[in-house]
């Protein structure tokens, strides 16, 4: 048996990266147990798309009382050290970020350059939208990063990626992240319990059997996170 999991998201959406810990300990614990191959296809959907002024989010008090009670409490649980919001003034654009994860897609290390985005921004306080940091960051993960350099100097995949934002608006109609398909069960908004994500999981990975409906959660979309 196998399964596709397709994670549509941002690197600066802070609760993609409380949806994302779970899903992957979920899925490791059923490749375990059952001895089937699941992948995970990260998609992206940038919240913010040039040439749309970028925002503050360090300074939206609004936004910061209600991260204090939703997502606070979670990554406690979970055990996730966030700076929510970081000191990241304005939140970048993630165009060129998702670039280079084409790039290292490409290199074998889609996965890793993934996790090491959402911990550059969300831990390390770091502007992703920098080609320079861009740079430092594939080069810690054993990337060339003279290549990675020239690739996203000269948009060797920027259509791609472009194509790829479009697909989740036009074709999914994603209209916030994280949405998650779980081959193809529609999870729109984070879930943040490993039990529920297996049995979506195993369920899914039932050929035969109905797919409940979609599911509703946490998530963020160009207007802010709810």
């Amino acid at each position: 048996m196998s399964l596709q999991i397709r994670f549509v998201t941002d690197f600066v959406c802070p609760y993609c990266v409380v949806a994302k810990k779970p899903l992957l300990q979920a899925i490791q614990e059923i490749k375990t147990e059952k001895n089937v191959e699941i992948d995970v296809l990260w998609h992206p959907m940038e919240l913010t798309e040039e040439p749309a002024p970028k925002i503050d989010t360090y300074h939206d008090e609004e936004r910061k009382e209600r991260w204090a009670k939703t997502l606070v409490p979670i990554c406690e649980k979970l055990d996730i050290q966030m700076k929510l919001p970081p000191h990241v003034i304005p939140r970048p654009y993630t165009r060129l970020a998702w670039e280079g994860f084409y790039f290292a897609k490409e290199k074998g290390k889609g996965d890793e350059y993934s996790t090491r985005l959402y911990d550059a921004y969300f831990m390390d306080e770091l502007d992703i939208g920098n080609l320079q940091i861009l740079i430092k960051l594939a080069k810690e993960l054993g990337l060339d990063e003279k290549e990675f350099q020239t690739a996203l100097k000269t948009g060797k995949y920027s259509k791609i990626e472009k194509q790829e934002v479009q697909y989740a608006k036009e074709v999914l109609k994603v209209t916030s992240v994280p949405t998650i398909y779980i081959g193809k069960q529609k999870v729109d908004g984070a879930i943040y319990s490993k039990e529920e994500l297996k049995r979506l999981i195993e369920e899914a990975l039932k050929e035969d059997d109905p797919l409940p409906a979609s599911i509703h959660g946490m998530s963020c979309d160009i207007h802010g996170c709810q």
